[in-house]
This record gives C-alpha cells, structure tokens and sequence, in this order.
C-alpha cells in the first residue's frame, strides 16, 4: 500500500490497527494473518510489513462501510525473521561466536541511578578491552596455523615437507634452497592468510555497519511532556552506533594487522639479535618493533578512550582516524614482511615459534580483565542492589569469561586439528604451543563439572515435578483426576521452571572456567612441557590422569572443531538448520555492537526504527487507536519500539505482550535496561499494557511490577492445556502448547478488545471561536498509564 500523500488526517473513523511483531525462529506473514493471501504495505525482502489483501485499503474501507470494521482491529504483521536467519552466508557468523558473547557482556551492567558515573564507563572500557583480546587471539591462532605450523614447522621438516607437496617450494630441502625456502620469506608468504582474514573482518564489519549502524532512527519531535532522563532503550542514540562502532572497528583491524606483523618480525628481529648479522637489519628490527609496540599503544588508546553516545545522535565520524590507523598498520606490516624477507643465508628454522609467549599473555590479559569486571560489576551491585537481577550483577563478567573460554576453544581447536593433519603419523613436527595443549587438557574435568550440574537440574525437576502435580490438580479440581496426564503436565511445568536456574549454571561453569584456565597457564608457564610429560616422575595415578585429560582433550577439541564445521556447513546449505542459528543470534545480537566491532549485527537497529516509524506514521495519519502485539523476543523488540515514540504518539498505543521474556529474561540479565525501574517506566509510558504467560512456557513470564501496577498489566497465568481431559467441548486431547499459540487461547481476542476499549478515539480539535467540550479526565480511561 502506498503511503497517503500530503499532512491531511484521513477522514475520522473509529479506526484500530493491530500490529504483530513475532518471535524467535521467524514464520510466515501467511501465519501471522492466518491467511494464504498477503500484500507486502512496505519494507523490502529483509524485513517488512504484511496485510490481508481483503485489508490493503482498510482505513479507506472504514470510512465507506464503519459497521464493516465495528470493534475490529485490522491485523498487520511485521516479519524481520530474515535479519538473523536469511542467506546462506549468515551461517558464517558461527565463527564470530566468541565476539557476539563478549558483546552480550557489555550489556548485563548491574543498574545503578546515574549512568554517567565513573564506575559505568570503567565496566564498559573494561569490556571492550576484552573484546580486543579476542581479535587478536583469533588472528593468533591464524598466525600459529600459517606462520608457525605450516611455514615454520611443516615446511622445515623434510618429511612433513614430502607428505605435503604443496608445501615443497617453500621446503629447502625439497626445492633445493628455492629462493621461498628461507624462514623469514616463508614466514612473510604465510602472513597473507592471517592479513586476508583480518580483512575478511573488516569487510564483513563494515558492510553490516553501512545496513544497520548508519541508518538513522526517526527525528523525534521536541515535545513539553518529554522526560529529561529516560530509560536506556529510549534515548535518542541508543539505535545508533554508527559513530563507535566505527571507532572500534579500525582499532580492531589495526589490532589484527599488528598482530601479524610482530608474529613476522618478533621472529626475524630475534634472528638478527641472537646471529650478530648486519647492524643494518638489527636495528631496522628494533625500530619497527619499537613502531609496533606503539600503535599497540594507539589501539588500546582508541579503544578506551570513548564509549556509547546514548543522550544524543551523534552524527560525527571520526575520519582521520578511520582512514589512518588502518593504513598505518598496513604500511607498517608491508615494511615487515620486506625487512623479513631480506636475504639472511645462515637462518633455519627450529622448534616452534614463541606461541606459547603470545597465548600465555593473552590469557593472563583475559583472566585479569575479568576479575577486574567482577570487581566493577560487585561495586555496581551493592550500590543498587536487585534481588531478581541474575548472580547478583556478576552476570557480565561470568558471560565475559566463557566468551574467552569459547574463543580458546575455537583456537586451540583449529591449531590442534591443522597440526594433526600435517603431522600425520606423528613426531615429524613439535606441534602448538604447549598452553594450548595444557587447555585442551582440562576440558575433560570440565565436562565433569557439567555432568555434576546435569544430575543436579535432573534432581531439581523430580522434586519440582512432585509440586506442580498439586498445583496442576488444584487448577483442574472440577474436572475429573487422571495421574497420566497430571503428571505429564506437571512434568512441563517442571522443565519449564528450569530456566529460571540458568544463572547457578553459567555462575559455576564461569568459576570452574577461570580455575581451570589460571591452573593451565600455570602449569605451562612452570613446566613448558604438555600435561602427560609434565607429570613424569609424580604418583602414577597423578601421572595417568594427567596423560588421560591430555589425551580425551586433544581428541574433544578435535572433535569439537569437526562438529563445529560441519553444523556451519550444513547451515550453509540447509535452511532449517540455518533457522535454527537464526533462533540463537535472535537472543544474541539484539544488543548494539558496544564491545566488539566483527559481532554479527544487531538486528534491532534495522527492526525498532521500522516498527516506530510505521506507529508514528500510522497513527498521526488515522488518528486511531493501536495494539502493539509482540510475542517471545517480538514483545522485546516492541517495547523497545514504544521505548522510542513521543510521548503523544505512546499514549495513542496499547501493548500486548505474550510469552515474553521481558522479565524473566531480560530483567534478570540485563537489569540496568529491562529492570523493575524501566518496566515500570515503560508502564507509565503507554496508555495500556497486558501481559500473557503460561507456567508451561519455559521462556515468557510475568512481568512482576511492584504494588497496583503488577495486575494491571500481568494477567493470571493462563491454562495449559485449555482441557485437562475429553469433554463434549473438547472431544479430542488438548495439546499442551507451552510458548507457542497464545492467540489460540480465547483470553488472547479478550485481552485484545478490553486494550481497544481503553484506547481513547481520537477528540477532533474545536472550530476557530467555539468552545471545547471536555474530555475525560485520564483516571477514567487511562487507570494503567
């Protein structure tokens, strides 16, 4: 449907809109609107609004025949399912896991009362330094599988030469002293691997930051009712980050590029020191390393310095520095892959690189940053504390920990497999460093501990199942008892209440994490030799669990990867499993990208400025009255969207929630933007709210208000089945429907009609010289603002 030309309000009708925003995993506009014909009234093949054909001219209609739409609500349907799950590219973004998790971090700030304070923006710097140290351990692991295993190791081995043979011409036995075969022109030749992916990255960032960072959300109106503080998710920049994320972004790559370029001049540097070679060369070597070490100092800088600008649009752009730190770090990796690859006869290459340097920093940094946000996160914490909000505002640095946990992983696993494979039959080469091995090496006793939760949550349904069975049989009591189908539903129930336990979960994988990972970086930094062989001379069954953990690691990690591989291709080429992915980056990437440039894109900077622009233009163009109808993560993405209207345009809105995680969910992970503060905000903000749940739905919940405000907006949870046994009514066996078909439920079109009710039509404004009549006061119809 084309949009109305020119400021003229359409003719007054009692006119309703009911505009459905849908959940994780995406469906179908057909679905929405229970009807095979549709009509796409604006958007694009990304995301955009459906109608019924019958309805592509309803405002017109209403005007002509006003009994036809009497008390009906025309349907709308907005389908962003293709932000998050649409071509078959999107299953790469698998591999920037690690980054979307650090990201999510970011965000799970305890709240406090001033956003500005000196402890918040420590808690955000802190994050996105830990987001730095994830790039450069992903391009790390590029460098220790090119540089170190394939260019230094396999190629300076003769007999893992000749088992390659496309490694030959860089062999010098092989080639026979080729003019590649010497170490610092095979170690420049390797770092375009590592340099190609960096630029993979920066490619990938800066395209998705050109579809969603850059789009501007909608200028609001200046308005007297506007509050001057409001909630985090309603301020003017918060959909926009095209400004920082661009910082990030160049520090990032500059992050990368230096990274490849001390892997190939540490090595060449060390070289030239340790053999007396020519002046010349030791001191270009510590020039550049001197070069390097200073524009690590710039990235860091860049990365500290500012955060997210939230209060305003901030429209500036950092040019200068987009443009030169980049190029700088180019030119300067350009120099050293030239002073590398300068003749040096006498060099050969031994042993490993100094990976184990290089990961056992990395890891220190990591273990250290999040203790350091523990601390932050604690001070937050007690400054302000919410007894719902999850691990007592720990939350971030427990999610912070596993996103380095998982980015280890994903290395360790990656270096372990390449250098299997090259290796071959083993012992022709060393191998990774040797802390990588010691990491894959306490993934078993962390499965231990995952087992121990596994039992523990088993338990805890048992005995949660034994108390919904009364429950279920008191909310059934007029109906005659059946112990199969209470216990069936009683055991929905149960499992249903296990999300309520994920914070003990992560609370204690994160712990056991960063235990573990300080002991394996202890461990190879005191003995600089693998598990098994550290353990030599010690009690044999200290000795046997050390070479068995060393073992049953090297080989999860293996496998690990293989699936991890597998799952990306398939994704590629099958979409239900890429719907399936959709589902996790639905959950994942509806936060801004504050911590980490090379996250998958938020897909909320694309969807809440469609959803306000189409309620502003909607209701200033009808005047009529609107429900804002948003299930699972739809109802997160509609409150952020009324979040965003003025204050004029929100009182013209009633919302309607259903499975929503608002609370459960996003309250409890991500207090300082969803707590009880901005819920309540929110409830105020709009002229009605009601929320639906069921104890079947093991994502949606109630939203708990404090006093009167908590039943005006959470209705009792609805019944599950909608028949506990046949009937005359219900013949055949009522599904259990958990957190799908809330719009089967009757309560749902009752809920629906009861917010249109409360909804005020629109008041004409008087004629020039005539006097006003006097609308209703607002506690009349609008007791839930």
């Amino acid at each position: 449907m084309n949009e109305a030309n020119g400021s003229e309000r359409r003719p007054a009708a009692d006119t309703a809109l009911e505009l459905l925003v849908h959940g994780v995993g995406g469906t179908t506009p057909q679905e929405m609107l229970n009807d095979p014909r549709t009509v796409r009234i604006t958007g694009d093949d990304t995301a955009a609004v459906f109608r019924r054909a019958d309805d592509v001219e309803a405002e017109t209609n209403a005007v002509r025949r006003p009994a036809d739409y009497q008390g009906k609500p025309v349907p709308e349907a907005y389908v962003w399912c293709n932000l998050t799950s649409g071509n078959g590219s999107r299953a790469l973004w698998l591999l920037l896991l690690p980054f979307m998790v650090v990201n999510l971090a970011h965000w799970m700030r305890p709240t406090v009362s001033d956003n500005r304070k000196p402890a918040v923006r420590l808690y955000g710097m802190i994050v996105r330094l830990a987001g730095l140290t994830l790039t450069v351990l992903l391009v790390a692991a590029a460098c220790e599988v090119a540089l170190d295993l394939a260019a230094w190791q396999c190629a300076g081995t003769r007999a893992c030469a000749e088992e390659h043979s496309w490694l030959g011409f860089l062999s010098p036995a092989v080639s026979d002293g080729g003019w590649w075969s010497q170490p610092g022109r095979r170690l420049a030749l390797a770092s375009l691997v590592p340099a190609a992916l960096t630029g993979l990255l920066w490619y990938l960032s800066h395209r998705t930051w050109t579809a969603y960072e850059s789009q501007q959300p909608r200028q609001r109106e200046s308005d007297p009712e506007e509050e001057t503080s409001r909630a985090g998710l309603g301020r003017p920049g918060f959909w926009y980050g095209r400004r920082l994320v661009a910082r990030l972004r160049v520090a990032h790559t500059a992050a990368a590029l230096l990274t490849v370029t001390a892997a190939v001049g540490t090595a060449a540097a060390r070289h030239d020191r340790e053999s007396g070679g020519p002046a010349v060369l030791e001191a270009l070597g510590w020039l550049l390393s001197a070069t390097c070490v200073l524009g690590a100092a710039v990235v860091v800088w860049v990365v500290c310095s500012r955060g997210r600008s939230e209060h305003r649009l901030d429209r500036r752009l950092d040019a200068a520095l987009v443009r030169r730190l980049p190029l700088g770090s180019l030119a300067l990796l350009v120099l050293t892959l030239v002073y590398a690859g300068w003749s040096r006869p006498g060099w050969q290459s031994r042993a490993r690189l100094p990976g184990d340097t290089t990961f056992g920093t990395i890891a220190l940094v990591e273990c250290l940053l999040v203790i350091a946000l523990g601390v932050v996160a604690h001070v937050l914490y007690r400054a302000q504390p919410d007894p719902r909000t999850a691990m007592r505002g720990l939350a971030g640095p427990a999610v912070a920990m596993l996103a380095c946990a998982l980015g280890g992983v994903m290395s360790g696993g990656v270096s372990q497999r390449v250098a299997d494979w090259l290796d071959g039959t083993g012992g022709t080469i060393p191998g990774p460093p040797v802390l990588l091995t010691w990491q894959a090496s306490v993934i078993p006793p962390l499965l231990l501990v995952l087992v121990v939760l596994v039992g523990w949550l088993a338990r805890r349904t048992v005995v949660l199942r034994r108390t919904e069975s009364a429950a279920v049989e008191l909310a059934y009591e007029d109906q005659p008892k059946d112990e199969a189908t209470t216990r069936r539903i009683a055991g929905i129930r149960a499992m249903a209440s296990l999300t309520d336990r994920a914070p003990r979960i992560i609370g204690v994988t994160s712990v056991v994490t960063l235990i573990l990972g300080g002991l394996a970086l202890a461990g190879a930094m005191a003995t600089g030799d693998a598990p098994g062989e550290a353990a030599h001379g010690t009690y044999p069954v200290v000795r046997g669990a050390a070479e068995t953990a060393q073992a049953l690691g090297s080989w999860l990690i293996g496998v690990g990867f293989i699936l991890f591989v597998t799952w990306g291709r398939r994704a590629y080429k099958d979409r239900t499993a890429r719907r399936t992915i959709g589902i996790l980056w639905d959950v994942g990437t509806f936060w801004p990208r504050a911590a980490h440039p090379f996250a998958p894109p938020c897909y909320a900077e694309r969807a809440v400025p469609d959803l306000t622009w189409r309620i502003a233009g909607w209701t200033r163009e009808t005047g009529g009255r609107l429900v804002l109808s948003g299930h699972s993560q739809g109802s997160v993405l509609a409150a952020a969207a009324a979040w965003q209207l003025e204050p004029s345009v929100r009182k013209r809105v009633a919302l309607l929630t259903y499975g929503s995680p608002l609370e459960r969910l996003y309250g409890r992970w991500f207090p300082a933007h969803f707590g009880p503060a901005a819920l309540g905000g929110l409830h105020r903000d709009v002229d009605c709210w009601r929320n639906l749940y069921r104890a079947t739905d093991p994502i949606g919940g109630p939203m708990r208000l404090p006093g009167d405000c908590g039943p005006e907006v959470d209705r009792e949870a609805l019944e599950d089945p909608l028949a506990y046994c046949r009937s005359e009514k219900h013949p055949l066996p009522a599904p259990i429907l958990g957190h799908s078909d809330y719009q089967a439920d009757p309560v749902f079109a009752e809920e629906r009609e009861k917010l249109l009710a409360r909804l005020r039509p629109d008041i004409p404004a008087p004629r020039p010289g005539a006097e006003a009549e006097e609308p209703p006061g607002p506690g009349a119809e609008q007791s839930s603002a």
